[in-house]
């Protein structure tokens, strides 16, 4: 938020469509204290007491997940549980089992009753990280991919306007600023990260082109 107010301004008011913040499939409310509590500990801004309740529900999360991990089931098993996979006879862990929308941990422990139960709160959490397990390791990778290729330049006989899947708002202000970098472009007001990757691909295929 603070790099936001900084390099983006304050022109239209801060976070009022979700679609803005920058992958939000891993900013979610239900992993913030996942996310944001070990700052607190490195910068001392955390209790003992709540450093130990947070280490305790690492511990219990890793437990159920190791759990699910380490078990494993064919699709002709998960068929007599009522568990539809694709029928390739491929072997599928309890977490890639777990990745169907429509499953819950109740399901996987009728067929793996050993795994550990610690609350419903956690149980929610671990199906929400399941479900979500695809889309969140191809943003990592979008992640990893971007900061790679931050600095890339920008050429300068580059027309926005024949790169597709960008709205006239994002066209008209990369026309009118002409950012040099891709950094520098996903540093203008409105261009989303989703945004920058489309120019990062079309800078990519028509790179012959643009340079010549």
């Amino acid at each position: 938020m603070i790099d936001d107010l900084i390099s983006k301004g304050v022109t239209e008011p801060y976070r009022m469509f979700t679609s803005r913040a920058e992958y939000r499939l891993t900013l979610r409310a239900d992993n913030a204290d996942q996310r944001l509590t070990p700052l607190g500990i490195k910068y001392n801004c955390i209790s003992g007491e709540r450093n130990k309740l947070f280490i305790d529900k690492e511990k219990k999360i890793n437990q159920i997940l190791n759990s699910l991990k380490s078990n494993s089931i064919s699709p002709n098993q998960a068929s007599k549980y009522g568990v539809k996979i694709s029928k390739d006879g491929v072997k599928r862990s309890g977490l890639q089992v777990m990745s169907q929308r429509n499953l819950n941990m109740a399901k996987i422990r009728q067929i793996w009753p050993s795994i550990p139960y610690h609350g419903n709160a956690l149980d929610k959490q671990v199906e929400i990280e399941a479900h979500y397990s695809g889309y969140l390791k191809r943003q990592s990778h979008d992640i990893a991919a971007f900061n790679k290729d931050e600095g890339i330049l920008i050429p300068d006989n580059i027309n926005f306007e024949n790169i597709s899947g960008l709205s006239n708002e994002i066209k008209s202000k990369l026309i009118k600023i002409r950012p040099r970098t891709l950094g520098q472009a996903l540093r203008i007001d409105g261009v989303t990260p989703a945004a920058a990757i489309l120019l990062l691909g079309y800078i990519k295929r028509n790179k012959r082109i643009l340079i010549a």
